[in-house]
C-alpha cells in the first residue's frame, strides 16, 4: 500500500477507511471489516461524532478490544461541528465533542480531528483556543477541515497556531468540479463555472492533503455510477481498464483519484471485508496520463 503525507508531515496509508456504516454491524462484524483492512495495509480509520449517533465509534471501539489491537497501530480520525439543525464551531462544543469521541473509541487521544462543514459563525479565536487546549493537553494531535473553502481556511489560520493538514472534500470521477473550472478557464461554459473556489490548486500550493470521500458516488450521495446503466460509456472504459490491470471496476476509481499528483488520500466506506481487499489494490495501481483522461471523457466531460 502506497503512502501520502498528511499536509506533508504524516504518512499515511493512500487509502483510508470510513467508518460511517459501521453503526450498522454487529462488533464481531466490525472485526473482519478492520482485519481486513489491516490486512491490506490501511491502518487508518476515518470517524465523525455524527455517524451512527456516536455508535459507529463504539462498534468500532468493541471490536479493537475484542482484537487485542495496540493503540499505537492505529491513525483515528475523527470530526465534529455537526448539530441537529446547525454547525457549532464554538469553543465549548469542540472540546465537549472531543470528550465524547475519546469516551467512545475508548482512547486518551485522536491522532487528527476535523471541522465538520464550515459554521458561518464561526469565531476563529475560539476555535484557536479550543485546538491549543487539546493539544496541550494531548487529546488531539492533528488537526484539520472537512469541506472549506479557500478563504475559510484562511481565516481559521488568521488565529490557529496548529498546521491544517487536510481537507476533506467530495471527488470522485462524477464529481469533479474542483477539477472542471480550472480545464475550462476563461470560457463560459457550464463547467467553467466555479464551485470550489479554487480549493485544488490552493491545496496543492499550501501543502494540504485532500481526503476524497464518496469515491463512487454521482451527485451528493444519488447513487453509484460503478455498474449503473445510466453511464455506459464510462463503466464500459472503467472494465477495459479493470481487465488490462486485472482488479476490480472499484480499484480503477480509486486509482483515478490517486493518479492525481495532487496526491490525495482516499476515504472509502465499504464495510465489506470481500469488496475493501478489492478496492485495496488501487493502492499500488498507477494510471497512465492518457487512462486518466480517457476516464474523465468516458465521464461525459469535454475539454476546451
Amino acid at each position: 500500500m502506497e503512502k501520502v503525507a498528511l499536509g506533508g508531515k504524516v504518512e499515511v496509508p493512500v487509502i483510508g477507511l470510513g467508518c460511517m456504516r459501521m453503526a450498522d454491524l454487529s462488533a464481531k462484524d466490525a472485526e473482519q471489516v478492520i482485519q481486513a483492512a489491516l490486512d491490506e495495509g490501511i491502518d487508518f480509520f476515518d470517524h465523525a461524532d455524527i455517524y451512527g449517533g456516536g455508535k459507529s465509534e463504539e462498534i468500532f471501539a468493541e471490536a479493537v478490544k475484542n482484537m487485542g489491537i495496540s493503540r499505537e497501530k492505529l491513525f483515528l480520525q475523527s470530526k465534529c461541528g455537526i448539530r441537529p439543525g446547525m454547525f457549532d464551531f464554538s469553543k465549548e462544543h469542540i472540546l465537549a465533542s472531543v470528550d465524547g469521541i475519546l469516551k467512545r473509541l475508548n482512547t486518551d487521544y485522536i491522532d487528527s480531528l476535523l471541522l465538520h462543514r464550515p459554521d458561518t459563525l464561526v469565531e476563529p479565536e475560539e476555535v484557536a483556543e479550543a485546538f491549543s487546549t487539546l493539544e496541550k493537553s494531548g487529546k488531539v494531535r492533528h488537526f484539520g477541515i472537512s469541506n472549506h473553502t479557500p478563504l475559510q481556511i484562511e481565516l481559521l489560520k488568521k488565529s490557529v497556531e496548529q498546521d491544517l493538514l487536510v481537507n476533506q472534500l467530495q471527488f470522485s470521477i462524477m464529481h469533479t468540479g474542483m477539477v472542471d473550472a480550472g480545464l475550462n478557464m476563461n470560457m463560459t461554459n457550464d463547467p467553467s463555472f466555479d464551485h470550489d473556489n479554487g480549493i485544488l490548486d490552493y491545496s496543492r500550493l499550501h501543502d494540504m492533503t485532500i481526503q476524497a470521500w464518496s469515491p463512487f458516488q454521482f451527485g451528493f450521495f444519488e447513487g453509484v455510477f460503478l455498474d449503473n446503466d445510466r453511464f455506459p460509456e464510462l463503466n464500459a472504459k472503467i472494465d477495459e481498464l479493470a481487465d488490462k490491470y486485472h482488479v476490480t471496476n472499484s480499484a480503477i476509481a480509486v486509482a483515478w483519484i490517486k493518479r492525481h499528483p495532487a496526491k490525495m488520500q482516499t476515504i472509502v466506506g465499504t464495510m465489506n471485508p470481500g469488496r475493501l481487499h478489492d478496492i485495496a489494490k488501487a493502492g499500488d495501481l498507477t494510471l497512465t496520463r492518457e487512462e486518466w483522461y480517457q476516464i474523465y471523457l468516458a465521464a461525459g466531460n469535454k475539454l476546451p
